[in-house]
This record gives structure tokens, sequence and C-alpha cells, in this order.
């Protein structure tokens, strides 16, 4: 009797041995392995890529206001410059002489403004007295006018002269550097003829001409990505801040985008690529999703795909919002951002939060894929 107890008990044993191994292996089976998609696509599929020039957002040609002979040139290509320092200085002497000139001059009319003062002034004591006459009085009160115009016409002459003689010292307008230089000492040079150009310290942009077919599409404030032809894997971000209202060269359209965070080493003159979304009058940015990642809602419009969580590597039911179709592909206008991992296969055996492992690994998000919402 003993015995048959010990078999029974060994053998419910082993009944139970099994069974747990049965749930813990259906445990396991429950971890649902799920294919992916990255999101990375425009909704649009417009986007154009358009090459430009890097330059400072503000940036000047610097002139002298007055002509000569250049006298020195403290500063060459590349120098950094502070606000108010000096980068060319012109030949003084003859704007020297003419300040000499114009000194003289004034004094010429202020002792002929006594002189005529004088006069005046007699000629009024005598017609008062009853021996002079209205016209002797009348010359005497036009000539001391007249010398009074003479010596504010010398004055001006003077305060002219002596800015002459300032403006032939060229300072910089701003911390910055130069960027070109066109001068060299002892060469004569006319009043406003470009000798350099200096670009400003801080913000950045990039200068793109863009055709007359496609400029109507960009906005100012469309997000951009840039690439630097010496830096081909830095992506920069962009932001379109002005776009020119009068077709140039071959009828494209000056259009410039700030750069808010410009690399350290970038440069002016140097080479990028833009590219710009194109937006259509009635269009809305978004992103293309393939037909079997998502399941549609009740509503027009609306429908839910599964988010993985690469954190806790289970997903989640997020609603979307789409408008239209593009190459048999549903454009998504709101839920879904650049980067995002969708389920693309088996959704109605997920739920919300559900534990999931990934079938393979998601495909890296495109340089150009950027969120325009």
């Amino acid at each position: 009797m003993k015995f048959q107890c010990l078999f029974i008990v060994m053998i419910l044993l082993a009944v139970n041995s099994l069974t747990g191994c049965s749930k813990e292996e259906q445990v396991i089976e429950e971890i649902r392995s799920v294919k992916t998609f990255t999101v990375q696509e425009l909704s649009t599929g417009q986007v154009r890529k358009f090459s430009g020039i890097v330059q400072a957002a503000e940036s000047s040609a610097l002139s002298f206001e007055v002509g000569g002979q250049v006298e020195q040139v403290l500063v060459d290509i590349g120098d950094r410059v502070q606000k108010e320092q000096i980068l060319a200085v012109l030949d003084k002497e003859p704007y020297e002489l003419l300040l000499k000139s114009a000194e003289a001059e004034l004094v010429r009319a202020r002792a002929n403004l006594t002189n005529k003062k004088a006069d005046y002034e007699r000629e009024e004591a005598i017609f008062k007295e009853g021996a002079g006459s209205q016209k002797r009085l009348d010359q005497a009160k036009f000539g001391y006018r007249e010398a009074g115009a003479g010596v504010r016409v010398a004055t001006s002459k003077l305060n002219l002269a002596l800015r002459d003689l300032r403006k032939t010292t060229l300072f910089s307008p701003y911390d910055g550097s130069i960027g070109k230089r066109m001068i060299e000492p002892h060469m004569e040079v006319a009043a406003g003829q470009r000798l350099f150009e200096i670009d400003a310290e801080g913000d950045m942009e990039v200068e793109v001409n863009i055709p007359e077919t496609v400029v109507n599409q960009i906005t100012i404030g469309s997000e951009t990505a840039i690439v630097l032809t010496v830096q081909p894997d830095q992506k920069i971000a962009g932001t379109v801040s002005s776009i020119g209202t009068m077709a140039e060269t071959a009828n494209a359209f000056p259009v410039k985008v700030s750069l808010p965070e410009p690399p350290a080493d970038i440069q002016s003159g140097m080479t990028a690529e833009v590219t710009f979304p194109l937006q259509k009058k009635n269009g809305q940015p978004g992103y293309l999703l393939p037909p079997q990642a998502f399941q549609v809602g009740k509503e027009s419009g609306s429908a839910y795909v599964f988010i993985y969580d690469a954190a806790s590597s289970t997903v989640k039911k997020t609603p979307i919002r789409m408008s239209g179709a593009k190459n048999n592909q549903a454009v998504v206008v709101d839920g879904l951002a650049a980067g995002d991992i969708v389920v693309v296969a088996g959704l109605g055996f997920l739920s919300d939060g559900m534990q999931v492992r990934l079938m393979e690994q998601p495909a890296p998000v495109k340089p150009e894929a950027f969120d325009l919402k």
C-alpha cells in the first residue's frame, strides 16, 4: 500500500513539472515578434535641393568717402577686427591744406562782417540825426547781412574740410573679419570705391537662388536641412528667413536661410546644399505610411498605429489623422514624427502596452527627414 502511494505521488510531481514547463513555454510564445517600419519620408514627396553660399547675416562693403592716395593698409584677408579699429589711411596732406584754406577764408569773412557791421551802425546813427539818407542806410544794412551770410558759408566750408580730413581714415563698423581686400598702399582710390568686404561676427545664413517655378512653394519660417560640401556627413538645421520679390539672374529669386546654431568652424564663402520642403497651396505636410501599418478608425480620416518603444520593448496604440494618399501610401498629417518605429504586420493581434520583440532592426532615419508640423 505504501509503495502504491509513493508511486502516485511521483506521478503527480512529474505531471506538475510538465505543466509548469508548458506554461513557461506558453509565456515565451506570447512575446510576439513584430515587423517594423521607421517613419522617415515627407508626405508631400516634394523636396528640392539647391546649392548656395554661406555668408554672414551682416556683411558690408567698405570704402573711403573721399578720394586720394593710400598711405597705409593695416589689415589683410582673414584678419579679425574690432569695432572702430583702423583699417586703412589716405594721404592727409591735401585735406590738411584744404582745412587751412577754409580756416583762412573764415577769418577773412569774420573780418568783413566786423567792417560791415561798423558801416551799418555808422549809417544808422547818421540817419537818426537826420543827416543821412534811407538809401545809404539800406545799402549798409544789406552789406552787413551779406557779410553775416559769408561767415556762415565759410564756417560750413571749414566743417566740411574737417569732415573730409577725418574721412581719410577708414574704421571697422563692427566686430568681424576681413573677407576681401582690394586695396594696396600708394594706389589712387576714388570716393565710394569698394576696398574691403567685412563679415560681422555672429549669425550666419545661406543664400540660394530659387527658380521661378519653385519659389512660390517655399514659405518663410519653413525648416530646411543644410549640408556643407566640406562636411557631407553633418546636417545643419536652418530656417527660411527671407524670400526676394524680384528675380535676378536666369529668373531666379534670392532666398536666405538662417542658421540658428551654426557650427563653430563654418566660414563665409563655403558652399552648401539646402533641402527645401515644397508646399502646395492646398497641401498639408506629414509622413507617408504603408497601408499595412495602420487600422482605419470609425471617423473619416482617423486611424491608429502601434508605435514601438525601444526602452520598454512594448507597443503603444496611437491615433493618427490622415489626409489623402500618395504613391499607394497614406499621408499622415498628425500623430507621427520622423523616427517613430511603427509595426507593419499583425496589428490585429496587438494591444496597447503589449510586450514584443523586433523581427529585424528598423531602418535608420534619412538625413533629409525632418518634421514640418
